[in-house]
């Protein structure tokens, strides 16, 4: 399988070379969850409020974000005021649509939903997939500094190991399934590093290339904020805004928000 191509939008020529690296970290305090997550491409934060039952209020901040229209996304983060917390991130998606929103921010507060209703001060997600070579990777995340998951993919095909192998990464199910056969906190993990493996392949693209998200839309689909179908072709490109840390873990968040 060669590099992931798409006719309208240039490849990189360095793809092939480096690795994407995704940090996410969750903390909270009595009726305050909050999650903060920089990669290549993003550096967003949420804040979920609550009363020990459910959201009483939830915001967000985008710093560094690849579409002018990403900022907006914060306003719909609002719908979640009312919501049950639950361990479960399909709860979240379950409550409102998910496409309405920005796909960083709202699992950033699917994310926080699920620290508030657990009894964890805090957790530190750190992602690595290598760009695929022949279509193939093997792909990382450790959780608080340990290795949990190592997944073989092919394509967006785990291979290895069980009982993941045989899942794909896209095409619905996996949540379902992760929620089911697993225990919350593996589930959340899976989950996570599944989001991560998927957003990994926009390394492949030179986005800097396309003006307008509608340049990327059949690849991207309409399931997030800026490529909904009516601000497609208002989200222009914020160029300069893709990062590399494959040699510099160590910087993803080190410049925490005040």
């Amino acid at each position: 399988m060669a590099k992931p191509a798409q006719p309208t939008v240039p490849i990189r020529d360095a793809y092939g070379t480096g690795i994407f690296r995704r940090r996410i970290r969750l903390r909270q305090e009595p009726g305050v969850a909050s999650g903060e997550l920089e990669d290549d491409f993003h550096h967003f934060a949420a804040t979920v409020r609550h009363d020990g039952e459910r959201v009483t209020g939830a915001t967000g901040v985008a710093s560094r974000y690849p579409w002018t229209t990403c900022p907006g996304a914060v306003d719909p983060l609002a719908r979640l005021r009312g919501l049950a917390l639950s361990r479960s991130l399909r709860s979240v998606a379950r409550f409102t649509d998910p496409r309405a929103q920005c796909t960083h921010l709202f699992d950033l507060a699917s994310l926080a939903v699920s620290l508030a209703a657990s009894d964890r001060p805090g957790v530190l997600y750190d992602l690595a997939v290598p760009d695929r070579k022949d279509g193939a990777t093997t792909i990382t995340l450790h959780r608080d500094g340990e290795l949990l998951l190592r997944w073989a993919l092919e394509g967006i095909r785990i291979v290895s190991p069980d009982p993941f192998a045989g899942h794909n990464l896209a095409g619905g199910g996996f949540a379902a399934w992760s929620e089911a056969e697993l225990d919350a906190d593996t589930a959340e993990a899976a989950q996570v590093l599944r989001r991560g493996a998927l957003i990994a392949m926009g390394r492949a693209y030179d986005m800097d290339q396309v003006p307008v998200a509608r340049g990327f839309a059949s690849a991207a689909g309409g399931n997030c904020y800026s490529f909904a179908p009516e601000r497609v072709d208002d989200a222009k490109r914020v160029l300069g805004t893709m990062m590399d840390f494959t040699d510099a873990p160590e910087k993803l968040l080190a410049i925490e928000r005040e």
